[in-house]
């Protein structure tokens, strides 16, 4: 998963960050405090997948309804809605600073809450308050990255917060891996995430406010002061009659769009037609990259291992691993690869991946169920005639049933054969006492997937299908966004689009658990391959390449109307990028 904006740096750019912040290593301390942000971004996201497992043993209300289970999930995506809406409301009102150091707050009153819930419900109330913390930070920490640091190597900078947010996604397995034998086990995970919280809070108090929302404020003094930290004394002067020229000119932005209202930018954003084209294709990118079903594998993925017949909730964790850590490598794939290539042709080759692993995996999860081991009445009732799956007493033909028919009855669970977990074992009902003993037989005990010879493909094809998303559809969707529309429009229609984005993963990590009752492992998978098949048309249809391209020449593409069949006029072929700065 990738959320936050996103600029794109070129390699020479990586190459003056390393020798500009050697020698001012001030700008790296301003980017890494900020990007924290970004960290505990990724962290709180991503740390939810493992510890659902535990929270789901610990309270049986959990473990019994999807919707609790969807709604712990998914709280933390409702109030970054929330939160995205209020920074960027605070980030003018009150600085990015101060955005940064209330984001901080959250964060730790959420981890705090979530580590001491007694009851399921505190969880989605702490769950609400890290969800705040992200949708402040992701507005806020990329923002204060780029305005505190030098134009020649702020892409690259910049870029490092998006390298943190799926590093932080990538600690919060190793973590959650790291406390499955400790006591408290989720209350750990979840907890640990109040650290660098604290960590960023004493870091920030340290740290200037950002220099351009000084000059924006008439702290002109405050603001030289901390630009001479941060360019040679040669360029001072350069950069703050840029500074200057820059604020007046989103000024006057601001009032030909309708002023400061968010509403009258909206409304005018709208009746515009170049504005309302480029968030056409900014809207279908940003809704596609959710409805191909990322986030039920960022969220969920040690519950599909599960799902593939892992029961260990440790090889479940550690598996998941797996896709976290493509996931970090993929989006560094994508900054080598997205300007060589173009944004539109990356996405379309992603979608096609995404959709052929979708498929695949379908067909996976419907091989396993039809092959799982079958129920027998023999093994069933070797634990006693009162433990058997009364569904499976009273069913007309209990010869017909196997793994899967058990666990899809209300209550009952599924003790493996005790020679070998592909012979027929026993349908019984789920109990810490039968699983015990269960467990005491060495037998595996299994409640969300069934033993399977081909659950290995299942983890084998979320890897690929990580790596047909992440350099595609993982991080073109929000490049796209910096560079469709008018720069006067840019904040105004790329939050637009962000919102959608926002409320698209709600309502995907809100329903997945829902769909898998529903339709099955192998239904749900490929309901996402047929949504992914409608993001991949929307793409074609509506989304225009931008590489290369000036915004008064994308301006003028999308004033003519987009046609994906029109032949490209060729003459800006060799068009510097500078859409990103």
């Amino acid at each position: 998963m990738v959320e936050g904006g996103v600029t794109k740096p070129d390699k020479t750019e990586f190459t003056e960050c390393w020798k500009t912040t050697w020698k001012t290593p001030y700008i790296m301390r301003l980017a890494l405090s900020a990007g924290i942000g970004g960290l505990l971004f990724g962290y709180d996201t991503g740390v939810i997948s493992g510890a659902l497992l535990y929270i789901r043993e610990d309270f049986k209300s959990v473990d019994k309804s999807t919707v609790m289970q969807e709604t712990i999930v998914s709280m933390a995506v409702a109030g970054a809605i929330v939160g995205a809406a209020v920074g960027g409301w605070m980030n003018d009102r009150f600085g990015r600073k101060m955005s940064i150091i209330v984001a901080d707050v959250l964060f730790f009153i959420g981890a705090i809450v979530m580590a001491l819930a007694p009851v399921p419900a505190v969880i989605i109330v702490g769950r609400i308050f890290v969800g705040l913390g992200v949708g402040m930070a992701s507005m806020t920490a990329p923002l204060y990255i780029s305005e505190a640091s030098p134009a020649r190597i702020r892409g690259a900078l910049v870029s490092t917060n998006g390298l943190l947010i799926t590093g932080g996604q990538f600690l919060s397995y190793l973590i959650n891996l790291a406390f499955t034998k400790a006591p408290g086990t989720w209350r750990w995970m979840l907890g640990v995430a109040g650290v660098p919280a604290v960590v960023q809070f004493a870091l920030m108090f340290t740290l200037p406010e950002s220099p351009r929302w000084l000059y924006r404020k008439d702290r002109v003094d405050e603001a030289r002061d901390i630009l001479s930290k941060i360019y040679p004394a040669e360029e001072l002067e350069g950069e703050i009659q840029a500074l200057k020229e820059s604020v007046e000119a989103e000024k006057a932005d601001e009032m030909a769009i309708g002023g400061s209202g968010v509403f009258a930018k909206v409304r005018n954003a709208w009746g515009n037609d170049v504005v309302r084209r480029g968030l056409y294709a900014g809207i279908a990118v940003q809704v596609a990259q959710q409805f191909v079903g990322i986030n039920t594998v960022m969220y969920y993925s040690p519950t599909i291992v599960q799902f593939a017949g892992f029961a260990s909730k440790q090889t479940a964790l550690a598996l998941s691993l797996i896709t976290s850590g493509l996931n970090a490598v993929g989006s560094i794939v994508s900054m080598a690869f997205v300007d060589r290539y173009g944004r539109r042709r990356l996405m379309i080759i992603s979608m096609f991946g995404i959709i052929t692993c979708l498929i695949v995996l379908s067909g996976v999860f419907y091989q396993a169920s039809k092959t799982a081991p079958a129920v027998s009445n023999l093994e069933s009732s070797h634990f006693g005639a009162n433990s058997t799956c009364p569904g499976y007493l009273g069913a007309k033909s209990p010869s017909s049933w196997n793994c899967m028919t058990c666990l899809s009855s209300s209550d009952c669970a599924y003790c493996s054969n005790g020679g070998s977990v592909y012979s027929p074992g026993a349908c019984v009902n789920s109990n810490d006492d039968l699983k015990d003993k269960c467990g005491a037989e060495h037998r595996t005990w299994y409640t969300k997937g069934c033993p399977s010879r081909i659950g290995f493909l299942a983890v084998v094809l979320l890897g690929m299908y990580i790596i047909s998303y992440s350099p595609g559809m993982g991080t073109v969707p929000w490049i796209v966004n910096s560079e469709i529309y008018p720069l006067r429009y840019r904040g105004i229609g790329g939050g637009i689009a962000a919102v959608s984005n926002w409320t698209s993963n709600l309502i995907v990590s809100e329903t997945f658990l829902s769909l898998t009752e529903a339709l099955g492992s192998a239904g749900t998978f490929l309901l996402f391959a047929g949504f992914s098949f409608l993001g991949l048309i929307a793409i074609y249809l509506l989304v225009p390449e931008t590489k290369g391209l000036q915004f008064e020449e994308v301006e003028k593409m999308l004033q003519e109307g987009y046609k994906p069949y029109k032949k490209k006029n060729k003459k800006s072929s060799n068009s510097k990028d500078d859409s990103s700065s």
